[in-house]
């Protein structure tokens, strides 16, 4: 699938209006519905497909934040050849108790997987995390930037966002 027909299934499969609550604390009055695409495997594997070619490198492993970064993660590991590791908003307290599932950390260089990036509130906080477990962490990809303030709030932690789109190129897409 190429770019424009991928802009045009995301905002036709997942665009919807109403009063929305942001993470961020924002009010939106439209919403785009990430897990109607992460739930679609068509459009689940062209998102890896396209985002597959945008891993900045070098990097050891690919880190998909819970929960909408975990299927992007796993389907673009699949298609990348990149391990995944799944973060937790916390270190679960049981079990292993570990922060992040399916490798180590310390030493590694993560490219951190979003689905879509308002402020960057929880992306900094997981940063935070994985640099303090070892992790070099300089670079975030994710689906949608709602160009909401995230790229400048990434930047000044020091991330790098990388967004396949941005909210103008879909309602663009849409007209």
């Amino acid at each position: 699938m190429n770019k424009a027909d991928l802009t045009k299934a995301i905002y036709d499969t997942s665009h919807i209006t109403g009063e929305f609550l942001l993470r961020s604390g924002q009010v939106s009055h439209e919403y785009f519905d990430k897990y109607l695409f992460e739930a679609n495997p068509t459009l689940l594997k062209a998102i890896a497909e396209h985002l597959a070619t945008m891993i900045p490198t070098p990097v050891d492993a690919l880190a998909g934040l819970e929960m909408g970064g975990i299927p992007i993660v796993a389907m673009l590991s699949q298609i990348s050849g990149y391990p995944s590791l799944f973060v937790r908003k916390k270190a679960k307290p049981y079990g292993t108790c570990k922060l992040a599932e399916g490798g180590e950390i310390q030493g590694k260089r993560l490219v951190i997987i979003e689905d879509v990036v308002t402020s960057g509130g929880q992306i900094k906080l997981s940063a935070q995390d994985l640099r303090s477990l070892g992790a070099t962490v300089t670079d975030v990809m994710c689906v949608i930037d709602r160009e909401a303030g995230g790229q400048a709030n990434l930047a000044a932690e020091g991330l790098t966002l990388h967004p396949l789109f941005t909210m103008t190129e879909l309602k663009q897409s849409a007209q």
